[in-house]
């Protein structure tokens, strides 16, 4: 059992916690790495085991009924390991997110082998789900298993989480930048110093245990030949608006597919699943490439192996296996999943654009690698992260100013479509189904939180006894310009200050909810 930290503790302990970080985080993504890379390996075993059953099986009535019973059991398995442990189901990024807010807790031993196994049934049995989401909790829960080992505060263990999730999409990716960026950006909420040294230590470290087995290879490996002209950025404009509709569609039809699925109460878990464990096996008889995240549809897409007719039906057919697949419950993620969607828009929209205005074939790849960081965006609406990321999954650099365009084009449209965040939305959700209420029997252990305050916000120049703060928190410090202030009553909060705010870890979700309202007003993002 964790013992409890009092105010002097947590104080004291944030006052070294950056240099502390450095060592714990290195650490995090030493263990955090092997634990994604044993992950990563044993998916790669379930593809090619998956590929040469479907081999073996062909026409043969008989191997095909037995394929599909085969299937069914796997059903029935992964249904086992959700009802043992409910927070395996689907990426466990809205898990984690929900946990950094101390709005849900998750059992460390529980959902390390749980998800693990639940995602390899999966992946086995050909569903469309990806490796980073699993990656990205297995990451995290390996780090709160060494946070609770060192007997580590709370304030620490939300560094630590954040460290173990950047961790494990760099293993699963090999692209630590993006694993940094994706955990400050969606995870953490903040960039403050010790976060950025602590992660980055952790991603590259992982990155590093992960390349020396795996190789350095980027995972997406196509020929782009040149950078697209600027005659062509018009183009950009249509598809970064096109992406952004389709997101806000992908981002309505998981939800409500994940809707239909948790409203049939009645009906067993085991039997949801098995709707998409028989969709893979039909696939799996009429078209194998569909089964699985997807990789290898980008592989034929690139190749231009395709006609225009074609590319709308397998995105067409891959949208749904997809939305279905996660919708399930099953343990898997979007991440990869929606990047092929997103290539599958581009090379359609490419292709269009060689028939209908004679657009050069050589550029056709560029839409594709442009559309999966805009459809990325759409619906993460995390448009850093999917710029880095898809430069570190191809290896290639020159489309930055191109990536830029359509991923902020992409955004705009999510937003005036108002199409929320999906790992939001599906935080939201799950809370709602939970019945969520706060923690309670927390004790008086404090968790530290830090608030930057942006540019025109509620808080900018108002002195500290004329803000109507949240309850049950108490304003510790304000950093401003590297120099640390004690903040008192006639204190002027300044844009870019950091506020960092001590809670109880049971008030933490309200605390943290007061003050998402309150940045709401004008501005203020926190962590």
């Amino acid at each position: 059992m964790k013992e409890k930290k009092d105010t002097s503790h947590t104080i004291k302990r944030a006052e070294k916690l950056h240099t502390i970080m450095i060592g714990e985080g290195l650490a995090v993504g030493i263990v955090a790495g092997l634990t994604v890379l044993a992950y990563r390996i044993a998916l790669s075993y379930a593809d090619t085991w998956l590929q040469g059953i479907i081999k073996w099986v062909g026409d043969h009535p008989l191997r095909m009924a037995a394929w599909i019973a085969v299937l069914l059991a796997m059903a029935v398995m992964v249904s086992v390991l959700v009802k043992w442990e409910p927070m395996i189901s689907g990426s466990g990024i809205p898990q984690l997110e929900g946990e950094m807010t101390g709005k849900l807790e998750q059992t460390w031993w529980k959902v390390l082998p749980a998800k693990f196994a639940g995602g390899f049934l999966c992946l086995l049995g050909g569903l469309s789900l990806g490796r980073e989401g699993p990656s990205i909790q297995l990451g995290a829960m390996t780090a709160k298993g060494l946070s609770r080992g060192m007997k580590r505060g709370m304030t620490e263990e939300k560094f630590l989480l954040t460290c173990g999730a950047s961790a494990g999409l760099s293993a699963a990716f090999h692209a630590p930048l993006a694993g940094v960026m994706f955990s400050l950006e969606e995870i953490h909420k903040n960039f403050s110093a010790t976060a950025l040294v602590s992660v980055m230590t952790a991603s590259l470290s992982a990155d590093f245990i992960a390349s020396n087995f795996i190789g350095i290879e980027p995972v997406f490996q196509f020929e782009i030949g040149n950078v697209l002209p600027h005659r062509y950025y018009w183009m950009l404009i249509l598809l970064g608006i096109l992406l952004g509709i389709l997101g806000a569609v992908y981002n309505w039809s998981t939800l409500k597919v994940k809707g239909i699925f948790e409203k049939m109460k009645k009906v067993p878990l085991c039997v949801k699943l098995m709707v998409p464990f028989l969709c893979a096996g039909v696939l799996g008889f009429a078209n194998p490439q569909f089964l699985g995240s997807g990789h290898n549809l980008i592989i034929s897409l690139t190749n231009h192996e395709w006609m225009l007719g074609s590319v709308i039906v397998v995105f067409a057919v891959k949208f749904l296996f997809s939305v279905v697949s996660f919708g399930s419950g099953a343990p898997g993620g979007i991440f990869f999943p929606m990047l092929v969607l997103g290539s599958l828009i581009g090379g359609t929209f490419g292709l269009a654009g060689v028939e209908w205005f004679g657009m050069d074939m050589d550029y056709v790849n560029n839409l594709v690698l442009l559309s999966m960081a805009g459809y990325f965006t759409a619906i993460v609406r995390a448009p850093l992260t999917g710029i880095i990321l898809i430069f570190e999954m191809t290896g290639n650099v020159n489309q930055m100013l191109s990536l830029s365009v359509i991923s902020i084009v992409a955004y705009i449209t999510a937003e005036l479509l108002k199409s929320e965040p999906i790992y939001e939305s599906l935080l939201k959700n799950q809370l709602a189904s939970m019945g969520y209420v706060q923690p309670e029997g927390k004790g008086a252990e404090k968790v530290l939180s830090e608030y930057a305050v942006m540019y025109g916000s509620t808080l900018d120049g108002v002195k500290v006894k004329d803000i109507t703060w949240p309850k049950n928190c108490l304003l510790v410090s304000v950093k401003r310009e590297g120099r640390e202030l004690i903040p008192r009553g006639n204190t002027t909060i300044l844009a870019s200050d950091i506020l960092t705010i001590m809670t109880d870890v049971k008030d933490m979700g309200k605390v943290y909810d007061a003050m998402n309202r309150l940045r709401s007003e004008k501005g203020i993002r926190g962590a």
